[in-house]
């Protein structure tokens, strides 16, 4: 497992974001994107179709994006299959491994701006509205999805390494450590 000190072994092409719910993978899938001039795929895109329901092509989706040379997309979705698919094809996973309390802020923050400003996301989903109760309960709850899943990726990082041993992991264990290392990145010569 690598560092924000670590160099990286080769400039990747298709790159994995993990880490919690409201960590920032979507916020850093763009930034390597971009860095990296790779197409960022949203997976959130891909799999909420209209009414937030599933989009029967998800899986298809996926395996067409992850087919092609050069992407990046946020790790998620797994219990839908998405491990298998992404997993071999990926050359790098960048492990957002934040102190909860980190995560939890940003996703209050983001989910309270979406609700308020009733922002349009994907395939024309906006979430409830700041005083609708649907939203804060029940199986739509964003909040308790985190906190439910917050120890999800360090239970399955080991088994991950173990079964996909050509993957690098870079773990990042706080917003400053993700600064460092875009930075240093950044500096590095192409391979």
């Amino acid at each position: 497992m690598l560092s924000a000190d670590d160099p990286l072994p080769l400039r990747p092409e298709r790159v994995l974001i993990a880490g919690v719910t409201g960590s920032g993978k979507t916020t850093l899938a763009r930034r390597v994107a971009r860095l990296w001039d790779l197409r960022h795929v949203e997976i959130d895109a891909l799999f909420h179709g209209e009414n937030w329901t599933p989009r029967p092509t998800f899986i298809d989706d996926v395996r067409a994006f992850a087919a092609e040379d050069r992407w990046v997309t946020e790790w998620q979705y797994t219990s839908k299959g998405t491990d298998e698919i992404l997993a071999p094809r990926a050359q790098i996973v960048i492990w957002l491994d934040y102190p909860y309390r980190i995560a939890r802020r940003r996703l209050l923050a983001r989910t309270l701006r979406r609700r308020l400003l009733r922002t349009p996301l994907w395939n024309g989903n906006v979430e409830p509205a700041l005083w609708e109760r649907d939203g804060w309960t029940g199986e739509n709850d964003i909040l308790r999805w985190q906190k439910n899943t917050r120890t999800k990726w360090s239970e399955r990082m080991p088994r991950i390494e173990a079964t996909h041993p050509h993957l690098d992991v870079v773990r990042l264990d706080h917003p400053r450590a993700l600064e460092a290392w875009l930075s240093h990145v950044e500096r590095a010569p192409a391979s």
